[in-house]
């Protein structure tokens, strides 16, 4: 009895699991059949001819009428032949087609040869023939063709940067003239360019006599005009008002570029090596240096520097970082003390205290 209860519950977990399998097995069988449906419905077809790309549903080749294997002469030759015969300015009502049926087999045509005649578009569009499975891949590489500039992005960035420099080049010397015209109505720099103006002999006024005498407007201008010319060869502006020079530009800049890198190298190799290594004491240069660069100004602005601003820079030791720090308090404590002593300043604070942007006053009634 009991061996025949054994082999009853056996072979009833033997059903039990027979039907589950069978219930998995129409669950997985459902699952199937719903994923190809989606594959078939939303997934395209991977036919070679995409609507939309190149000639649409036909083969270029067929619309010209040659082979794949056709030359580039061969592809001129049949697209002459076929576009002769529908082009708009001589369609003369051929059989069965109208000017606007002709029309489209005209653009088809041109399509056609467009495609065919450039060796990289025929090479894609060859590829799209014999791999028809990458749809997506097809539509990629048509429009990133179709969209990309006709123009090299070299040449487009080589006429930027020729553009910006001509008008870096030419706002520098407006700014250049500015602080000569600024330069000559300072006494100071005024009377020293006169005295070298008379000391020249360019200022001796010499009677003129006849028709050679010139007016006072004209001698005043003349006297302008070389007073302008001494300040402009004796004086050396330096900083944002400096004579403009040719290699300053960008365009000089990016060809200079390499060497000017190779040549910083060096030079910091040589600094490292000469006082890093061999411990060597600084020389002026490479004090001044060190003081600029503590001071965070670029060398336009430190040359600026009147040269008793930059001896007092070396007698208080500036290259030394502590007592470069008990210079940049004194600095900052002086011009606290101007701007307190300072009437706009007191002024300014007076508003700010009584009628400030923050206050609030009412009108009365």
């Amino acid at each position: 009895m009991l061996l025949t209860r054994r082999g009853s519950n056996s072979a009833t977990h033997q059903v039990v699991k027979m039907a589950a399998l069978t219930e998995c097995g129409r669950h997985c069988g459902q699952w199937i059949g719903i994923i190809f449906i989606v594959v078939v419905v939303f997934v395209p077809s991977a036919t070679a001819l995409i609507e939309g790309l190149y000639c649409g549903t036909q083969i270029c080749y067929d619309v010209l009428g040659v082979s794949r294997e056709a030359v580039k002469s061969d592809i001129a030759r049949a697209y002459r032949q076929i576009a002769r015969k529908y082009h708009p300015d001589r369609f003369s009502s051929l059989a069965g087609e109208t000017r606007e049926s002709a029309h489209q087999k005209f653009l088809l045509i041109a399509t056609a040869y467009e495609t065919l005649k450039d060796e990289d578009s025929r090479r894609d569009y060859d590829y799209m023939l014999d791999h028809p499975e990458e749809y997506y891949s097809h539509y990629y590489t048509y429009y990133r063709r179709r969209l990309a500039p006709k123009v090299d992005v070299r040449i487009v960035i080589l006429v930027t940067v020729v553009a910006i420099s001509i008008f870096q080049y030419y706002s520098w010397w407006a700014s250049y003239t500015e602080a000569i015209n600024y330069l000559s109505t300072v006494p100071k720099y005024r009377i020293q360019a006169t005295e070298i103006a008379k000391q020249l002999g360019l200022l001796n006024k010499t009677k003129e006599k006849g028709k050679n005498r010139r007016s006072k407007e004209e001698i005043r201008e003349q006297e302008e005009e070389v007073i302008r010319d001494i300040i402009k060869n004796k004086i050396d502006i330096k900083g944002g008002y400096q004579k403009p020079k040719i290699l300053d530009i960008l365009l000089c800049q990016i060809v200079l570029f390499p060497y000017c890198l190779c040549a910083y190298v060096v030079w910091y190799c040589k600094w490292i090596y000469r006082f890093t290594i061999c411990r060597e004491e600084y020389g002026d240069e490479e004090k001044l240096y060190i003081i600029r660069r503590n001071m965070k100004m670029s060398q336009s602005q430190f040359d600026s520097l009147e040269a008793e601003q930059r001896d007092t820079l070396l007698e208080r030791q500036l290259w030394i970082k502590d007592n470069y720090e008990v210079y940049k308090e004194e600095q900052e404590e002086e011009m606290k003390t101007k701007m307190a002593l300072d009437p706009r300043w007191k002024r300014y604070r007076r508003w700010m205290k009584n009628e400030g942007p923050g206050r609030l006053t009412f009108i009365d009634d």
